[in-house]
């Protein structure tokens, strides 16, 4: 009871400023170049101090940062000096789109639905280097970020020798808001590396993520916002290229393509957005980064994809995430989704099972469709329609996907959301593993309490097909609360055997998971460490008549150091039951598997660590070493790199894994060095490597970019795939692609 009290009352919620903050409309011509001379800039008042949230989060900001917003009839413009101890900064590069630890920056946040529950992020460097992404589930969790949205906005900075300053323009096109409203919340944070300082517009306890919306002030704007007319835009391309599989020569797709289509957004209200798609194509989607799984199920890859990206939160935010409040912040560098299992995953659409192979193969979306945003102050409304075409050589039938999805607010920050999934096979016909149809059906709660302690979600969805599975179904509970000093979340899933998602994400079925983790949090604040967090985890999955096959439990110790690395150090017990073969040594099925029925228990040691990112060289590093199944393991993942600003930055990715089991030895590696260089803020080369000795495969990737217009570019994409047994290409294309955005 003692300790239930004191994590109800021990920590004070942190004051917030309620006073609305007064925009000024102008109709002066605003000359967006990062110098701060227009006679609109003296007139407006500053939104108020910074307070810095690291290293404490109780003091005022060293260095002042001045904010200001002013509007007219189109854009709503938003200034910032930020003062420094020198002008000697540092930039990660030109590239566009950084994230924001390591480097100095000011970021915006606008809330334009009051919410506290999606919002749009705009962002700036002492360069000029923009950056863009959506916020979505009120940000509570670093993976609540989508930095692939892209859209139409200007700005520009100007570096002095004791503070450097921004000036932004953001078209009202560009934004979802309701019409004639009076007023959007707000919030602004900035890195500092000089000081090494991070400081926010409010206040921010630092146990929470500085993106969190539920601390914002309120922005009045001198008369409400009107629906800025015509709000149409075309997104045409044209493509050609050549590609040649020199594996399968018969591939209808190999030789010379051209190839067109476009996209199209048009505003049907201020707040909901159609946007259509006529043969989209990817070509120019940088390649995911490659891993290594060790795990028996499959992993997931984000959603980079522009049309499936605006309100991607209300299609694909269902379902149950990996969420560990005591990981470092960006520690999923390698690739993988923290989703468990979701009934909807947009990466599905255009992705379909080869008959002939079994491998997964891209499948060309012939058109799609989507609308979606706010309808009024508490509904959310997501309508998704697209069609695949069918490919007779690899056996793919053509289908036809629609996605219905209502969200609807309640309290302060909480929303109860429905979701409906439909995919219609054409010509089931052409291969005997395809069903006619598969549908899932979900309704789900989701709970941010206003000051963000109190987080958590409660879900059902049931799966229907032609087949009628018996437990088609998944639920599950999650809960967390978390004050400065202590956090304990609960989350649990329950899945069916007969669940079928096919239009969704479900690496495993027919468990129960459970997934305590509780941790005390210190902040010594001497030299060398901030914070320091201990406590205790577990992830446990039972199966029906089985009992339990899988669980890791163990203590760990979660370190922020004052040079802003960080570290998360853990000890594992794990336990495993094999209800099928698993190729434990990863040797792509050369070697024998582990045999089904067998169990195991393991122990372990994992470290997940970042170094100073604000020094040329950091290093991102995962070792795990111990027991691995009846054997060892000692395996080492993660990333070298070296910054030579603002043009060059390198990185060599790598992945060794050493296994030794009884059955066998196998060293499995991956190693992919990337060179990013950025010629300037228009121009950028991407090249790396990724050589996989699992699957004796060599990946060559290069990606040039011209930014030519905004949101305008030239792509010239060239791929090629070897065989490192034999030294044979196995695949080899070059792509040329050319887009440019039309505002109507």
């Amino acid at each position: 009871m003692r300790i239930l009290l004191l994590l109800l009352f021990s920590i004070p919620v942190l004051s917030q400023n309620t006073t609305p903050y007064k925009v000024n409309f102008t109709t002066e011509k605003i000359k967006i170049d990062g110098v701060l001379d227009e006679p609109i800039w003296e007139k407006s008042a500053t939104l108020g101090d910074f307070w810095q949230y690291f290293p404490t989060d109780t003091l005022k900001a060293v260095y002042k940062t001045d904010v200001k917003i002013a509007y007219d009839d189109k854009f709503v413009y938003i200034s910032a000096k930020c003062y420094s101890q020198s002008n000697k900064f540092v930039i990660l590069s030109y590239r566009r789109d950084y994230r924001a630890g390591g480097n100095d920056n000011v970021t915006f946040v606008i809330d334009t639905f009051n919410d506290k529950t999606n919002a749009f992020l705009f962002g700036m460097n002492p360069l000029g280097v923009m950056r863009e992404a959506l916020l979505y589930n009120g940000a509570t969790d670093n993976s609540f970020f989508s930095e692939f949205w892209d859209n139409k906005w200007t700005g520009e900075s100007k570096i002095y020798d004791n503070y450097w300053t921004t000036e932004i323009a953001i078209p009202f096109t560009t934004l979802r808001f309701k019409e004639n409203t009076p007023q959007w919340l707000f919030k602004s944070y900035r890195f500092d590396t000089q000081i090494n300082e991070q400081s926010t517009l409010v206040q921010i306890p630092q146990n929470q993520i500085i993106m969190n919306l539920g601390y914002a002030i309120p922005i009045e704007f001198e008369k409400p916002l009107k629906k800025s007319g015509a709000n149409i835009s075309l997104i045409p391309y044209i493509a050609a290229g050549n590609a040649q599989d020199f594996v399968n020569t018969k591939n209808p797709n190999n030789g010379s393509r051209l190839n067109f289509g476009g996209d199209a957004k048009i505003a049907v209200t201020s707040g909901l957005n159609l946007d259509l798609t006529i043969n989209p194509d990817f070509s120019n989607v940088e390649a995911d980064r490659q891993v290594i799984n060790l795990s028996r199920f499959d992993i997931n890859y984000p959603e980079q994809r522009q049309f499936f990206l605006e309100n991607s939160d209300l299609f694909s935010g269902f379902g149950s995430y990996v969420i560990n409040p005591f990981l470092p912040p960006q520690s999923n560098l390698g690739g993988a989704g923290n989703q468990i299992i979701s009934p909807f995953f947009s990466r599905q659409i255009g992705i379909a099972r080869d008959s002939t192979t079994g491998l997964g193969v891209p499948n060309r979306i012939v058109y799609g469709a989507r609308l979606s945003g706010k309808l009024d102050d508490n509904w959310r409304l997501g309508l998704l329609n697209a069609q695949t075409a069918d490919d007779e050589f690899k056996g793919i039938s053509g289908a036809n996907y629609g996605v219905l999805a209502v969200q609807r607010k309640i309290f302060n920050r909480s929303n109860i959301a429905a979701i409906f999934v439909n995919k219609q096979t054409l010509h089931p016909e052409m291969s005997p593993k395809l069903t006619n149809f598969n549908r899932v059906g979900g309704l789900e709660y989701n709970f941010t309490s206003k000051d963000s302690r109190w987080t958590g979600k409660a879900y059902y969805h049931q799966s229907f097909s032609e087949t009628k599975q018996k437990d088609a179904f998944a639920n599950g509970f999650s809960i967390m609360y978390s004050v400065l000093k202590y956090t304990f979340r609960w989350a649990h899933d329950w899945v069916g055997k007969g669940y079928d998602a096919e239009v969704g994400f479900v690496p495993r079925k027919d468990y129960l998971r459970i997934n305590p983790t509780l941790g005390f949090s210190f902040y010594p604040r001497n030299k060398l460490v901030n914070r320091y967090s201990v406590g205790v985890a577990l992830e446990q999955y039972t199966m029906p008549n089985i009992g339990t096959t899988d669980r890791i439990a163990g203590p760990f110790l979660s370190m922020f150091f004052n040079s802003s690395a960080r570290m998360l150090f853990s000890v594992n017990q794990n336990y495993t039951y094999l209800f099928s073969d698993f190729d434990a040594l990863r040797s792509n099925n050369k070697l024998a598997p582990l045999k089904r029925g067998s169990e195991y228990t393991y122990y372990n040691a994992s470290l997940n660590y970042f170094s100073d990112q604000r020094k040329k060289w950091w290093l991102f590093a995962q070792p795990l070493i111990g027991q691995y199944y009846d054997g060892n393991i000692v395996s080492l993942a993660g990333s070298l790199n070296y910054r030579y600003q603002p043009y060059i930055a390198l990185a060599m990715n790598f992945t060794y894994n050493h296994i030794d089991l009884p059955i066998g030895k196998n060293n499995v590696f991956l190693i992919g060095p990337r060179l990013d260089w950025t010629f300037s803020k228009k121009v950028f080369l991407t090249t790396y490597m990724q050589y996989n000795s699992q699957f004796e495969n060599m990946n060559i990737n290069t990606r040039f970019q011209w930014r030519f217009a905004p949101v305008s570019d030239f792509f010239l994409v060239y791929i090629d795939n070897y065989n490192t047994a034999n030294g044979q290409s196995r695949n080899r294309s070059i792509q040329a692609k050319l887009t440019y955005w039309f505002n109507l």
